[in-house]
């Protein structure tokens, strides 16, 4: 985002899973309140992908490229391969950037290297993956600490990585947001001061937990109105599958307690974007009160 020369504030978040492309064109085509250039980043981007799901709107997409907002960069993002044969992947090459981001392919190689003269076992490289991830960009912050810590005598071992390296950074912020669904608390605040270590904004947290509240209060709402689960993914515009995850898991709530939730969380969000609120220890309050 820096290379972009865009503020946090003009940066749109949005899950394909859960919203529809109709709302992302229109916030594409909105101009910003604050600064004329503005990024929207757009998660689990199916619609790339070979996935048997459909999306009736991504005509609307396919119009936007042609016609794009040159004050708006948007992003879509996808951890599936990307299907070459679909419209909409040639479209965006034509008029986009298509870029792929790999993990080495030997990342226990990529390791010596990053630790130049330094002597390091193979064995104490895996123990330092399994310490800290797989995330290139966290190891090379782990490796940099211990090279100083070690500049006198430039050997790596075990004990090292036990007493400097962090533990595991790996978190997937998916399962977090479930946790906190699930009402897990313990392991709720563990991945959340992880979550924060690796610099994850709590307002995109806050977002994706309220996401998920307001699909199980729709949700509920809907099926005590005698709805289908096909017929509310269809008013909702949100694939069955999330619709029917977000049944499940309301069952365990009643629809005062999830517009409670919404609510505070509203009042967060409000809260840190003014400075009236510390966005670190907003967030890990709601956490503790649920």
């Amino acid at each position: 985002l820096d290379s972009l020369k865009v503020d946090s504030i003009n940066v749109s978040k949005y899950d394909l899973e859960t919203c529809d492309i109709k709302d992302i064109i229109e916030d594409a085509n909105t101009v910003s309140l604050f600064d004329s250039n503005k990024v929207i980043i757009v998660e689990n981007s199916y619609i790339f992908t070979k996935n048997d799901k459909k999306d009736k709107n991504i005509v609307i997409l396919e119009e936007y490229l042609k016609n794009k907002n040159s004050f708006t960069t948007l992003i879509f993002i996808t951890n599936d391969k990307i299907d070459t044969t679909k419209k909409i992947v040639k479209l965006f090459k034509e008029n986009g950037i298509i870029k792929e981001f790999t993990s080495p392919k030997n990342i226990n190689d990529t390791i010596k290297k990053l630790f130049d003269d330094y002597s390091i076992s193979n064995s104490t490289i895996d123990l330092l993956v399994k310490k800290s991830g797989n995330n290139i960009e966290i190891l090379y912050q782990e490796i940099e600490k211990l090279k100083i810590y070690k500049l006198d005598d430039k050997v790596i071992l075990d004990k090292d990585i036990n007493d400097l390296a962090s533990t595991s950074y790996n978190i997937d912020i998916y399962k977090f947001v479930d946790s906190i669904i699930n009402k897990n608390k313990k392991d709720a605040l563990r991945m959340y001061k992880v979550l924060l270590k690796i610099n994850e904004e709590p307002i995109k947290l806050i977002a994706l937990i309220a996401s998920k509240f307001r699909l199980m209060y729709q949700t509920l709402m809907f099926t005590s109105m005698g709805y289908s689960e096909d017929m509310i993914s269809s008013i909702l515009k949100v694939h069955k599958y999330p619709v029917h995850l977000a049944l499940l898991t309301a069952s365990k709530y009643n629809r005062e307690i999830l517009l409670k939730y919404l609510s505070d969380l509203a009042d967060l969000d409000i809260g840190i974007k003014t400075g009236k609120l510390d966005k670190d220890n907003a967030l890990e309050l709601f956490i503790l009160m649920l």
